[in-house]
């Protein structure tokens, strides 16, 4: 993988860039709809495509229950599989086992999981994690990291930092011996610490000296107050090198992410935009509503008025509020098919403001109008 920044604000450390990627360039900031189960729900490949996204997300965990290594190599790759020719990003399960918390057991070697799905008892050490998504032909992958918890004790933080940093060195090195035999995909490193900004900082270090393509800032957006988020990512941020791509994991709603590319993060992912679009909640430039409600029986507007997406194009609130009243499918595809162009044309308009130099004067802006009217 090859990373170019292409322009910078001079009022922040907000910038743009490209990754140039083996499914092609992806430029940069980027959001990542999450495909865990090698769909992104409610969404069609070539829906994903009209949006103009390309990079996704999908899930090592998830794919390696199920529907399993074996059928996904026979099928050529997750790209073949899903019928999906642009790149995947995949997350190593770090995340996942770290919410099995009653259906895991960490050691130095790996960690041991109950399937959510059945029971089963798995392990995941990170070369296993690094195998199976070379096996995937992830153009990017993540190395298997040790999350801990919002308020989590310096003991347990210390823990998962240092395994952490054991199995960044381990994935490494396995990362490499795949590539020699040809495979082209990126290892991203992941910085934990918690919230505690001394271990951050040691951790950060670890990353950039493990030399890998790219680093992501991992433990954020785990139940943590939205101004210890801020101070955090602001930290941790600043530590890393300039000429690497920069990846927040798990955030998704307009103010992390002004506030990430503030930060100079370049990727993001999260579930949230269609998770939340199959209960009736969509996006505005005014902010969220909740398109369920009796108010817009009779609303023949579109969701947003400003929204060039096809959904705001051609349907109302009226029309979609009788799709979720009626428990029609219909209505979780437009939904979330609005969300997802929601965020995409936001992180565009990112781009265009940094590359005017104006990206400051662009989030307050924004978000002026999108907090004062979001009810």
């Amino acid at each position: 993988m090859f990373f170019s920044i292409t322009s910078r604000d001079n009022a922040c450390a907000a910038r743009t860039g490209i990754l140039h990627l083996p499914h092609g360039d992806v430029t940069t900031p980027v959001f990542m709809p999450v495909g865990t189960n090698a769909t992104v729900k409610a969404i069609t490949a070539d829906d994903l495509k009209n949006i103009g996204f390309n990079l996704i997300l999908s899930n090592t965990y998830h794919l390696y229950l199920r529907p399993g290594e074996e059928v996904i190599e026979k099928a050529g790759g997750l790209h073949k599989f899903m019928n999906w020719d642009r790149n995947i990003l995949t997350d190593s399960g770090g995340f996942q086992v770290f919410s099995l918390s009653a259906l895991r057991k960490i050691e130095t070697e790996g960690a041991w999981f109950r399937s959510h799905i059945d029971g089963s008892k798995h392990f995941l050490s990170p070369e296993k994690a690094v195998a199976i998504q070379c096996l995937l032909g992830s153009d990017i992958q993540m190395q298997l990291d040790y999350c801990s918890h919002w308020g989590a004790s310096r003991k347990e933080s210390e823990k998962a930092l240092a395994v952490t940093a054991e199995w960044l060195g381990r994935a490494k090195s396995k990362w490499e011996d795949i590539t020699a035999g040809g495979y082209n995909g990126s290892l991203f490193s992941i910085v934990q610490g918690n919230f505690f900004l001394d271990l951050r900082k040691i951790s950060a270090e670890i990353c950039i000296e493990s030399g890998t393509p790219g680093i992501a800032i991992g433990g954020l957006s785990v139940g943590e107050p939205e101004e210890v988020f801020n101070e955090t990512l602001a930290y941790t941020a600043a530590l890393l090198p300039e000429e690497k791509p920069r990846y927040v994991m798990g955030i998704g709603t307009p103010e992390y992410i002004l506030s990430a590319v503030e930060q100079g993060i370049d990727m993001f992912d999260c579930v949230l935009l269609t998770r939340e679009g199959r209960t009736g909640r969509v996006y505005t430039r005014q902010g969220p509503i909740s398109i369920k409600k009796a108010e817009n029986k009779l609303d023949f507007s579109p969701i947003d008025k400003e929204c060039g997406c096809k959904v705001c194009s051609e349907y109302s609130r009226a029309y979609l509020r009788h799709l979720f009243k009626t428990g029609e499918i219909l209505c979780s595809m437009f939904a979330s098919y609005h969300n997802l162009y929601f965020i995409n044309e936001l992180v565009a308009d990112c781009r265009r403001a940094i590359q005017e130099d104006r990206f400051m004067e662009f989030k307050k802006e924004y978000l002026s109008n999108y907090k004062t009217k979001t009810g």
